[in-house]
């Protein structure tokens, strides 16, 4: 029958290592904002529940059998991060690395503090001893790594990780590992030592150092993939500006070609008076007077955006409603007012076209100044579910603010530059200290910027188009 072994001081309790892995998870979850469905608590218990029933049977195993458990710990500290956060392997992989150092260094610590008071400061073995203990190294070890993550290193959800980057977590982990645990492989090196408290002394400081050495790696990681954002933000500003060059060009040579073609259809109306030629040149005016300007906002930059998404949307068969002051945008740079209204207008267009209905494909623009501030506002028609990035619903019913905003989830099969053009716009938001608000409810997809408008900013407003 088995029996829980008596307690040694001298190694450190396995459910002890399962709680502090168990906490160490939390931690990590908590960090990234992408979640699974609300199942995931359940699963998260079970697997916590049996690592900790998997360390009781284990204790004290065999030495040969060492290295199997342990995979099999880190196994279910992935399995517990998996269930919880929406991620890829690789990613999970990395955050399931530092999780375990965090949590062989909480654990290590607290037994440290426990064997000191017992033996150095010759207090009464006690469970009351032990929990308090317990609580506070663990309160204060997870409180403090939980500021330092989310101050310096957070946006977990932002951070991509590839298989380089997890092999070199995997190696440092593996080395600081070794170095921690020195004193119970190898007793006679210069390395190790067999007194306890130096055994627990080296393997704590190994343990903190392996933390420092993880956080800092983080941290050039985060750095690099942040420059890395800022270069694809900027690309796609680049982008919607040359566009919108190229769309002005071809538009001024489209407008002057059919104001010719207007002139010759007049000339050849009083020159023909064949009812038949009548009706075939009257088609042909009506055509051409499709392709002429579709906006006049009293802006140039937001009348040729607004007249090449309109030949979009006649192609598409999508019924697009504007309303705007382009002038009330006048005070952003071109290249901004090229990447709010094409990306949040691409979007529309892209869900709009999924709608098996024509007369169901609608987008409504609103360009306003309200009070001091900018009001752009895009709503369209749509049937694709939409997720968020922070785990929200699935469809109607679901929001989310700047800030630390929740994004849509992306549906291009490609997701490698998942939302770069929504974050570019709630990048020019944030610039200039205003908010990006999008809602899905009742089978409307609604996305409004608010942004201040500078004093300075002229108020003369511009005409409806």
């Amino acid at each position: 029958m088995w029996t829980i072994p008596p307690l040694d001081l001298t190694e450190t309790p396995g459910i002890y290592y399962s709680l502090a892995y168990g906490f160490s998870a939390i931690l990590f979850i908590r960090l990234n904002r992408q979640r699974q469905g609300k199942g995931r608590f359940v699963t998260f218990a079970l697997l916590w529940a049996v690592q900790m029933l998997f360390m009781l049977f284990t204790y004290r195993i065999e030495q040969r059998y060492f290295m199997l458990c342990l995979a099999v710990h880190v196994l279910m500290i992935y399995g517990m991060i998996r269930s919880c956060c929406v991620m890829d392997r690789t990613t999970c992989a990395y955050y399931t690395v530092r999780a375990y150092m965090v949590g062989e260094f909480a654990a290590s610590l607290e037994w440290q503090f426990f064997y000191y008071a017992l033996t150095a400061l010759r207090m009464p073995l006690s469970m009351c001893l032990n929990l308090g203990l317990l609580i506070i190294t663990h309160g204060v070890t997870f409180s403090v790594i939980s500021y330092l993550e989310g101050r310096c290193g957070g946006k977990n959800e932002h951070l991509p990780i590839t298989w380089k980057e997890l092999r070199n977590v995997v190696l440092i982990t593996a080395v600081i590992y070794a170095i921690s645990n020195i004193s119970y492989a190898l007793r006679n090196t210069p390395f190790s030592s067999q007194w306890t408290m130096e055994i627990y002394t080296i393997r704590t400081l190994a343990d903190l150092g392996g933390i420092a050495i993880l956080f800092g790696y983080h941290m050039v990681l985060h750095e690099m993939h942040t420059r890395q954002e800022a270069d694809r933000l900027q690309a796609v500003l680049d982008r919607e500006y040359t566009h919108y060059q190229a769309s002005r060009d071809a538009m001024d040579l489209v407008n002057r070609r059919y104001h010719d073609l207007k002139h010759q259809i007049l000339y050849l109306k009083s020159s023909i008076t064949e009812e038949e030629r009548r009706s075939a040149l009257d088609t042909m005016e009506e055509e051409i007077s499709g392709y002429e300007a579709l906006s006049r906002t009293g802006h140039p930059v937001v009348d040729t955006i607004l007249s090449e998404k309109g030949l979009q949307c006649r192609d598409r068969k999508i019924t697009l409603k504007v309303i705007a002051d382009g002038e009330a945008m006048a005070f952003l740079p071109t290249a901004e007012i090229c990447s709010l209204l094409g990306n949040s207008l691409d979007n529309a267009i892209e869900a709009a076209s999924q709608i098996a209905r024509e007369e169901e494909r609608l987008i409504r623009v609103y360009i306003e100044r309200r009070k001091s501030f900018l009001r752009l506002s895009v709503e369209n028609r749509f049937v694709t579910p939409v997720r968020y990035a922070e785990g929200g619903k699935t469809g109607d019913g679901t929001s989310a603010g700047t800030g630390k905003s929740r994004l849509p989830l992306t549906t291009k099969e490609d997701a490698s530059a998942h939302g770069i053009g929504l974050r570019s716009i709630e990048s020019i938001a944030r610039a200039h200290d205003g908010s990006l608000q999008i809602r899905a409810e009742d089978g409307w997809f609604r996305l409004q910027v608010l942004i201040p408008i500078p004093p300075q900013a002229g108020k003369k407003s511009g005409s409806a188009g």
